[in-house]
């Protein structure tokens, strides 16, 4: 499976803005776009200005080209507002659900805990980051991990979480509760 294993600053110096929220994303001078002379004032046209909004929700949620293209062929399909479908379908995979519940602190570091199989959807082990998390599922870690999701947790202070979802501190799990407009528009302001 192909993925980007380069320096994930540069990608946000590429895009103007911080893809993970850890200091090293978000200091100012991080920003600056890569290379000797940087910027040079050109503006960029229509297609320029769409295309880094894309390659930003891309960065942002760790998807190749072709699963980007895939979720926004499902969004279209859906009724409702293709943008709003589409934040719904990024918003609700499970290596983004554990981000935004804090016990990892990158989607990198999420989708890592997924893919070692320390994660429980309903009390199944799961290994898949892409999965479609869906109203209702309970999500755990598994009992040798607890102390890395409490660190996780602790190092996180100051963490909100969505109002999509609750967060079971004591048990380390987590309740995937909508999806609808509401949720979508919390989506949009994390």
């Amino acid at each position: 499976m192909a993925r980007y294993l380069g320096p994930k600053v540069k990608l946000s110096r590429k895009v103007g803005v911080p893809i993970a929220d850890t200091p090293k994303h978000t200091a100012k001078r991080q920003l600056t776009v890569p290379g000797m002379h940087g910027f040079r004032g050109r503006r960029l046209k229509d297609y320029g200005i769409r295309k880094n909004e894309k390659q930003k929700l891309r960065y942002h949620y760790n998807v190749l080209e072709k699963q980007f293209r895939n979720y926004l062929a499902e969004a279209g399909r859906r009724p409702g507002n293709t943008g709003e479908v589409l934040m719904q379908l990024l918003e609700s995979r499970l290596d983004n659900v554990l981000r935004r519940a804090g016990f990892a602190r990158t989607i990198w570091g999420a989708r890592q805990l997924t893919v070692h199989g320390h994660v429980l959807v309903n009390g199944r082990k799961l290994d898949r980051p892409s999965y479609g998390v869906e109203v209702g599922d309970t999500i755990t870690l598994r009992e040798r991990v607890h102390k890395l999701g409490r660190e996780q947790m602790e190092s996180l202070s100051g963490h909100v979480t969505p109002g999509w979802i609750q967060v079971n501190p004591a048990e380390l799990s987590i309740n995937f509760e909508r999806t609808d407009r509401e949720g979508v528009r919390g989506f949009l302001q994390c």
